[in-house]
């Protein structure tokens, strides 16, 4: 409650209004009130399961983890297939309902928890996010993971960096051309906050270093990558800092 005096013949009451929340206390206190249990099962180094956890740590909700050990293949295994039939991570369970494909399981948390949002409200800037996101999702990092390069490449280890290499360029190219055709001031992909842009790229380029590709040439990717590493929720979501991270693991 707040006290509001009156004024006149009024002045010595004092009258009690209801407290006014603000509209992102009023979005917090309700997603405190109706959150269900989230448990992310997803590998460390995992790039879909490391947007996945960004874009908890964005919005602010609990959640737990249960780690599958892609390197070990535990996501080959039938409990793992139970969630996933394609074996591969992040699967999210909320409350029993096991929800699969990253960019799926974004876009329920955008929706069920609407804030801060991940895609820009005007119809034409949310198409533009999503163009960017899926210059990674569909044409980026499939091209570079676990299962394609040891199907194409077995152990062939300098071939397997250089394809990664020049895939991940190429969508990198793309990405940074569409970034300069929007012309945002930032400092983050399309505007002064994070957003869904901003939650794939930042995985991509964990891989693009891991791979040795050079990011010289994209000034605006490093731009908002810049940004987006000095932020809470990146910081808490980046692989080195989750506790199944392996110090020596291979590429």
């Amino acid at each position: 409650m707040r006290a509001v005096r009156g004024a006149g013949k009024l002045a010595s009451r004092t009258f009690f209004l209801p407290f006014q929340a603000s509209a992102a206390e009023a979005s917090a206190a309700k997603t405190a009130r109706v959150q269900p249990p989230l448990t992310l099962h997803g590998y460390w180094r995992s790039s879909s399961a490391y947007r996945v956890r960004i874009a908890l740590e964005l919005k602010g909700v609990s959640y737990r983890q249960a780690f599958v050990d892609l390197l070990h293949g535990e996501h080959h295994e039938e409990a793992h297939r139970a969630r996933n039939p394609s074996g591969y991570v992040p699967a999210l369970d909320v409350d029993g309902t096991l929800l699969v494909e990253s960019v799926a399981i974004i876009e329920w948390l955008d929706e069920a928890f609407p804030e801060p949002p991940l895609l820009p409200r005007a119809p034409l800037d949310r198409a533009h996010v999503r163009a960017l996101a899926e210059t990674i999702n569909s044409g980026t990092q499939p091209l570079q993971n676990l299962w394609l390069l040891n199907h194409f490449f077995s152990a062939d280890a300098a071939a397997k960096s250089a394809w990664g290499r020049m895939v991940i360029a190429r969508g990198l190219t793309t990405f940074e051309a569409l970034l300069a055709r929007a012309a945002s001031e930032g400092p983050f992909c399309s505007g002064p906050s994070p957003n869904l842009a901003d939650v794939m790229l930042v995985p991509q380029i964990y891989n693009a270093r891991r791979f040795g590709v050079d990011l010289e040439p994209f000034a605006r990717i490093r731009r908002a990558e810049s940004e987006c590493a000095q932020h809470p929720a990146f910081q808490r979501a980046h692989p080195d800092v989750q506790p199944d991270a392996q110090a020596n693991a291979k590429p």
